[in-house]
C-alpha cells in the first residue's frame, strides 16, 4: 500500500454503471507519477495522519478511497517520492525557487494566505512535473538525442540530453511521454524555434529558412529519421507532431 503518482481531482461525480460507486475526475496537465513507490508509513510515522489509528496500525483507507490531505502531508509524501540527487536530472533545483516566482510586496497589504498558497502549490507542481516529465522522456531514449544518436555524459556521470516539449504547456500541451522527445541542447533549441520538425513517420524536416541546411543534416542520424524510444508505446503522438509542424515549423 502506498502512493505512484500525484495529481489534482476536479470532481467527483456518481459512477453511471455502479449506483452505489463515484467516480474521481482528474484536472488535465495535472497527473505526476512519482519517481519511486511511497509506502503508507515509513520508520517514523504513517504519512497520512487522519489514517493514524494511533496504535500504529493504517486505518481508514476502504471508507476514504477519496480524501483530502493536508498540506503537510502532501509535502511529506512529495519528499519521499523525488530523489534529492538525481543524475537523470542535472538542471533542476526544487531547493531553490526562480526569481521570476517570488513575491515582494512594493507597498504594505493585507498578508493574503490563499493567494500565496496558490502561488506556491503552482510552482511547486509545476517543478514537480518538469522534473517527472524529464525524467521519464529521457529514460525512455535512454539518455541519447533521438535526432542525432548522440549520448553525452558529463564528468558527474549525467546525461547532457534535455527531454524537449513537442507542444508547449504553455500552448496547451501537455506533460505526457508522448508529447516529448530527448534532443541535445543544440537540436532543441532548433526545433522549438521551428527550423526543424517531424513528419508523423519521425523523418527530419529541414526549414527553408534555414541558411544552411546541409549542417544540420550532417549532424542527423544518418537515416535522416528521429530514433524512437525504447518503448513504442512512448513514441511522439502524430497529434502533438502535427501541431508542431502546423504552428512552430517554419515551413
Amino acid at each position: 500500500m502506498g502512493y505512484n503518482a500525484a495529481a489534482r481531482v476536479s470532481d467527483v461525480i456518481p459512477d453511471s454503471s455502479n449506483e452505489d460507486m463515484f467516480v474521481a475526475l482528474i484536472e488535465a496537465g495535472s497527473f505526476v507519477p512519482f519517481e519511486k513507490f511511497v509506502p503508507f508509513r515509513d520508520e517514523l510515522t504513517i504519512l497520512e495522519s487522519r489514517l493514524d489509528s494511533g496504535d500504529g496500525r493504517v486505518s481508514g483507507l476502504r471508507q476514504n478511497a477519496v480524501r483530502l490531505l493536508s498540506d503537510q502531508d502532501f509535502f511529506r509524501i512529495l519528499s519521499r517520492a523525488f530523489d534529492a540527487n538525481d543524475a537523470a536530472l542535472p538542471r533542476v533545483d526544487l531547493e531553490k525557487p526562480k526569481p521570476e516566482k517570488l513575491i515582494v510586496a512594493e507597498e504594505s497589504t493585507s498578508f493574503d494566505h490563499e493567494f500565496v498558497r496558490e502561488r506556491v502549490e503552482q510552482t511547486l507542481n509545476r517543478a514537480l512535473r518538469d522534473r517527472a516529465f524529464r525524467k521519464i522522456v529521457i529514460s525512455a531514449y535512454n539518455e541519447t538525442c533521438a535526432l542525432t544518436g548522440l549520448k553525452l555524459i558529463n564528468g558527474g556521470g549525467r546525461a547532457e540530453v534535455e527531454a524537449a516539449h513537442i507542444r508547449p504547456v504553455a500552448a496547451g500541451g501537455d506533460d505526457s511521454p508522448r508529447n516529448g522527445i530527448a534532443l541535445s541542447g543544440t537540436v532543441h533549441w532548433m526545433f522549438d524555434r521551428g527550423l526543424i520538425s517531424l513528419s508523423d513517420d519521425l523523418d527530419l524536416l529541414v526549414s527553408r529558412q534555414v541558411n544552411n541546411p546541409d549542417q544540420i543534416w550532417s549532424l542527423a542520424n544518418k537515416s535522416r529519421k528521429a530514433n524512437p524510444p525504447i518503448d513504442d508505446q512512448l513514441r511522439p503522438h502524430p497529434s502533438f507532431l502535427g501541431w508542431h509542424r502546423d504552428n512552430c515549423f517554419k515551413q
